[in-house]
């Protein structure tokens, strides 16, 4: 539902767990795969009597990376802080966090300003179990285990300023924020797993004042993100339309009924009661880390990348966002834009078999095996290749055939001029071995001669299309046709 006379105002808080190799506040490993519950568990951070927390610095770098790349000011001086609140899977009974000195405040992300990013540690995992025969557990009833494995992880928390104003855009800043971090190194930002959880604060307004905010917790995928905000933007404006008052409060998100549910009243900051946690010292981020050094090893950010590869490449949005989405596909394309510089090969022509072709054939090995296959062409190959169809030596249709057969069988071959001259695909340009190709293609279509010749010329193009595929796509186009006339014209 559309209605012009309601603004939506949307503001995120995105949870992302770091890829560290130990916990926050323990020497414990962070492992997301590990399948055996409390298997990565210490006195820390199951909060035994008498145990002390210890920073964890590289986690610490991470988010420090983040603020650099986001344009942010960097905290100087930074504490963490106790957030007591009932936390069912905190052993300690609170959140050890940051709230009045973040380490990384404003900046930017897709012209979002950001607010705040700070750390803070994650929870353990809950599952809860309904009563049934299947589960070897006591016949009382409802149980609930606790997997402490997850206790403990750095878990960064990005904030955005009120700036958003659609479920898409919502959806939108989240993906960057994943990519921003898959670049940097710093996490996965994988939202099936749970490693990157949105929560999004929405109000809609008919006046200039914001609405009465409403947050939705636990968004666990891009497109549940959009869905949950624009069905929320929607029920609001409804109620407003009937008289009705939102209440701020806190819903969840019915995937099954495609609609939001109250979860319970929202809480104001004071509820947390945060005070300064008295076992972690206050830190001087100067005096432990080089800001200017650490933000000389960023790498070619997602947005910046952007940019170039229209500049340099003039690559479509659709095509550019396609390569940049994982690391693994900018990586793999850098390597063969690098090897066509060397190879002396029109990197557009390259740009072009990239995203026309071999995006393709891993998009349909992707729909067919349900998994993303990335790379197994070898780079040097694939730009040889296409350095052939440039020189005239095959064809395009060639090109396509043998790069379709490179991937499919895993050729790893950086030289596929060896393949193409053993099956017989090098381009002929000879018009007398043509010709007689030809000829036998006349005397079999004379239909389609008589058409010709009465003026349908796209008779001509069924010859052409013939002619190569009984040359195994090895003919020149412009030969074929060359030499079509000069016979049909007799």
């Amino acid at each position: 539902m559309e209605n012009s006379k309601y603004k939506a105002t949307i503001g995120l808080e995105i949870h992302a767990e770091l890829k560290t190799k130990t916990k926050m506040f323990c020497s414990c490993k962070n492992d997301p795969d590990e399948e055996k519950p409390n298997s990565n568990i210490c006195p820390v951070c199951t909060a035994q009597p008498g145990t002390l927390p210890v920073l964890n610095k590289e986690a610490i770098e991470h988010v420090l990376k983040v603020g650099l790349a986001c344009g942010s000011d960097i905290a100087d001086f930074t504490e963490w802080d106790r957030k007591h609140y009932f936390y069912p899977d905190i052993p300690k009974g609170y959140q050890l966090s940051q709230y009045k000195y973040p380490l990384v405040t404003g900046g930017s992300i897709n012209n979002i300003k950001l607010t705040r990013i700070h750390l803070e540690e994650d929870t353990a995992s809950s599952t809860h179990h309904e009563k049934s025969a299947d589960l070897v557990a006591s016949d009382k009833g409802d149980f609930s285990l606790v997997d402490f494995n997850r206790s403990g992880v750095p878990l960064m928390e990005l904030v955005t300023e009120p700036e958003i104003h659609s479920g898409k855009e919502a959806a939108d800043f989240a993906k960057e924020l994943q990519l921003l971090l898959q670049y940097l190194g710093v996490g996965d930002a994988n939202m099936e797993k749970g490693e990157m959880r949105v929560e999004a604060n929405i109000s809609v307004s008919s006046t200039g004042k914001l609405g009465t905010k409403v947050e939705i917790k636990n968004l666990n995928s891009f497109r549940t993100v959009e869905r949950s905000v624009t069905y929320e933007i929607e029920r609001q404006i409804d109620a407003l339309e009937k008289g009705e008052r939102v209440v701020q409060e806190t819903r969840g998100w019915d995937e099954d009924k495609q609609k939001t549910f109250s979860q319970r009243l929202k809480e104001s900051s004071h509820d947390y009661r945060y005070f300064p946690d008295p076992d972690i010292p206050k830190m001087i981020v100067s005096e432990v880390f080089d800001l200017k050094k650490l933000k000389k090893e960023l790498p070619e950010l997602p947005w910046s990348k952007r940019i170039r590869y229209k500049t340099e490449f003039g690559m479509k949005e659709a095509d550019i966002d396609n390569i940049i989405s994982s690391p693994d596909w900018y990586l793999y394309f850098e390597e063969i834009i690098g090897d066509a510089k060397k190879e002396k090969v029109d990197y557009q022509k390259v740009t072009n078999y990239f995203v026309n072709d071999y995006v393709f054939l891993v998009s349909d090995r992707l729909k067919k095996d349900g998994k993303l296959s990335i790379p197994t062409i070898n780079p040097l190959g694939f730009v040889r290749l296409i350095g052939m169809a440039e020189k005239g030596e095959i064809s395009s249709r060639v090109a396509k055939d043998v790069l379709k057969e490179m991937y499919l069988n895993d050729n790893h071959t950086d030289d596929p001029k060896g393949y193409i001259i053993k099956k017989g695909l090098l381009q002929t340009n000879n018009e007398e071995e043509l010709r007689g190709i030809i000829d036998v293609l006349i005397s079999e279509n004379p239909k389609v001669v008589a058409d010709y010749k009465a003026g349908k010329e796209a008779s001509l193009q069924f010859f052409v299309g013939q002619a190569i595929k009984a040359t195994k796509g090895s003919a020149n186009p412009q030969i074929i046709k060359k030499v079509l006339i000069s016979i049909l014209s007799k």
